[in-house]
């Protein structure tokens, strides 16, 4: 997982522990005065219900995770879950502090099979834990709090299907319908990404087809195929658009990376370009190759790497 996700997501965590801090150590306090005794946990968890944002379920377990209350709700008890075992459940595998709660992992819920979470508050009294309350979340009830997070620019290599890259010497290129047009092709998607409102293409050499996706419709992608990419007059079901100015590729880098594509199509016979695709806006190229490995990095980078890079 790149780091800019994870710090996304340690955000996001950091600050629902911060919200649920006070609320669930104040319930936990108050489950002191009515330990084993079914029916006042059930009342006092009802009261304190609202006190915890976002929560789906309270409930109250000994140390061993078997459930001594039922599951409450925003209308009450929940029929079916008092005397449940969970301990076979995630956040009871997850290492609890001896004080304070655990907020934990996401996981796949067993009833709805939706990704939540759980908030483990330790019960104890001066010198004993007595056992824990829980609080269940649905990922999709909890706020967002941070900003999208940005994916990471820094080159990235993936290796792909083992059983590919196995047998990656047993195979060579053979020419498709898109490679022995190639220069028409490309010059056609040039035409589109600067000119025509293209942000977006995925290249597919091998079953000669792109898949485009254009500013006036970004939500619904097109796909070229080989005799699309040899007619230019596709160009004239797309109106003009001026090159947008906060595209991170130059629009007069298009054409290079473009003719770079090309040449790693065609440089080896067993080590070739399958599939490439290009964004304008994040100024990543992608590259995936017969072996199955892909690469994403940055344009300025891949513009860069001359054709012993790649043969090595």
């Amino acid at each position: 997982m790149e780091d800019s996700l994870k710090n996304s997501i340690s955000k996001q965590r950091t600050k629902l522990f911060q919200t649920l801090k006070t609320p669930l150590n104040t319930i936990a306090k108050s489950c002191l005065d009515h330990w084993g005794d079914r029916e006042k946990l059930n009342n006092l968890l009802h009261k304190g219900f609202d006190q915890v944002p976002y929560c789906n379920y309270l409930y109250v377990l000994e140390p061993n995770g078997l459930q001594i209350s039922d599951n409450i709700g925003s209308k009450g008890v929940v029929d079916g879950h008092f005397a449940r075992d969970r301990s076979d459940r995630p956040y009871m595998k997850e290492v609890v502090p001896t004080e304070g709660f655990l907020l934990s992992d996401a996981y796949i819920s067993l009833i709805k099979h939706r990704p939540s979470l759980t908030a483990i508050q330790i019960i104890k009294d001066e010198n004993n834990m007595l056992g824990f309350l829980g609080a269940d979340f649905d990922l999709r009830s909890l706020p967002f709090t941070t900003k999208l997070y940005q994916d990471s620019s820094k080159w990235r290599q993936i290796k792909g299907d083992p059983s590919i890259r196995s047998t990656v010497f047993l195979q060579s290129r053979t020419e498709s319908v898109l490679d022995k047009n190639i220069e028409q092709g490309f010059s056609i998607l040039e035409e589109l990404f600067t000119e025509r409102g293209a942000f977006q293409s995925v290249i597919h050499f091998s079953s000669s087809r792109a898949t485009i996706w254009v500013m006036d419709d970004p939500y619904r992608y097109r796909i070229l195929d080989h005799e699309a990419l040899s007619d230019a007059d596709v160009c004239l079901a797309y109106p003009y658009y001026k090159y947008p100015e906060d595209a991170l590729i130059p629009k007069d880098l298009i054409p290079l990376i473009l003719k770079k594509m090309q040449g790693l199509r065609t440089a080896d016979e067993t080590f070739y370009l399958r599939s490439a695709s290009i964004n304008i806006f994040n100024g990543l190229i992608s590259l995936t190759f017969s072996c199955d490995g892909s690469h994403y990095m940055l344009y300025h980078e891949f513009i860069e790497k001359d054709a012993s890079f790649w043969g090595g």
